[in-house]
């Protein structure tokens, strides 16, 4: 029988760390080990038995989570959940902590919690679930009710299949990036490597409303190319990497000789608001061979199907290999469905962005 992933829970509320107990206790692959008020405590319990996945609260008495997690990071690396209150500050600490080797993020409001959580149970288990799999490199430095699967809807709930083709060749190119779990760090590493003049971008990148904009910002500030968070109507242009806003779907539009984005609401489409296959399959409407996808780490399968569209479309299509991926969820779905045309390691990606060839 397969043991059971054990779950350190690390937070100053006791509310928290009974309820996400609670959550998790009630999958049989999960086992909650403990949970600790604050780092230091933490730190007792883990010299008797060490986590699998440690969920990690930022803002904490005695010992921040960001200086825990640099710890831990620098000294035993340990899949990291951050579950971090909605707040623009919050979200630009949480960036750090992403930067600094967290793999996932869950939201935590400050008002209604405990039904945040039950309400968010299934995602919660999932990122849990993806981050013990998660591939790490050392850093320097009671009962529950049965949970509810929600239906998985497909891009049709967005975007109706079979509209109009793009235009057979334009002078523009656009590239399409979807991401999940391990993405930030891989962006990161992607988006710093292009030049400022790289073909325009779109990227999906799996992350809860209120923190897109922090980590557009911090990208922003460290590449040569220009990062933001899309509203809706920018234009995509050389030299720009727009980033979908959490909560809202990101969809690719033509409006004469240039591209737009839409940014747009609607129900999760497999299971993610924003969702890449939304984003794909605008793309290979709107762009068709004139579009390079590209799929990298993360859980699940958000992708697999609309980056399949983008290559029947005339797109050229790339995925991240599985040894470079935190998670290789989404480009094995991907390559599984067909959609991938060759796989590369994630340094090798930024030279593909900018000098692929026909």
């Amino acid at each position: 029988m397969t043991q059971a992933i054990r779950v350190l829970i690390v937070d100053d509320s006791a509310v928290v760390r009974q309820v996400m107990t609670q959550l998790l206790s009630s999958d049989r692959s999960l086992s909650v080990m403990g949970a600790a008020a604050d780092p230091v405590f933490a730190m007792s319990k883990m010299a008797q038995e060490w986590p699998d996945v440690i969920v990690l609260d930022v803002e904490m008495p005695r010992m921040d989570g960001l200086t825990f997690l640099r710890k831990i990071m620098a000294e035993r690396p340990t899949p990291v959940v951050i579950c971090s209150t909605l707040t623009t500050q919050g979200a630009e600490t949480t960036m750090q902590a992403m930067s600094a080797g967290a793999v996932s993020i869950v939201a935590k409001p400050k008002a209604g919690l405990k039904q945040h959580l039950m309400d968010e149970s299934d995602d919660l288990i999932a990122v849990v679930k993806a981050a013990a799999h998660a591939r790490l490199k050392r850093t320097s430095s009671s009962s529950t009710p049965p949970l509810k699967v929600a239906a998985k809807l497909t891009a049709d709930a967005i975007l109706p299949a079979g509209a109009p083709r793009a235009m057979s060749e334009t002078t523009d190119r656009v590239v399409a990036l979807g991401t999940s779990t391990g993405g930030t760090q891989a962006l990161e590493a992607v988006l710093c490597a292009l030049p400022s003049d790289c073909p325009g971008m779109v990227v999906v990148q799996h992350m809860p409303a209120q923190f897109t904009a922090a980590f557009a910002r911090r990208l922003n500030s460290i590449c040569d190319i220009e990062v933001r968070e899309a509203a809706h109507g920018d234009r995509v242009h050389s030299g720009l990497a727009l980033i979908a806003p959490g909560g809202r779907h990101l969809v690719l539009e033509r409006s004469g000789a240039q591209y737009r984005v839409a940014v747009v609401d609607g129900p999760p489409v497999s299971r993610h608001r924003p969702s890449v296959d939304v984003l794909f399959r605008s793309v290979a409407r709107a762009a068709g061979r004139n579009a390079l996808g590209v799929i990298m780490t993360g859980m699940g399968d958000d992708g697999a199907r609309g980056l399949k569209e983008m290559r029947e479309a005339g797109a050229r299509t790339l995925g991240q290999d599985e040894d470079s991926c935190v998670v290789y969820g989404m480009p094995k779905e991907a390559m599984k469905l067909g959609g991938v045309e060759r796989e590369l390691p994630l340094d090798a990606i930024p030279s593909a962005i900018v000098g692929r060839q026909r």
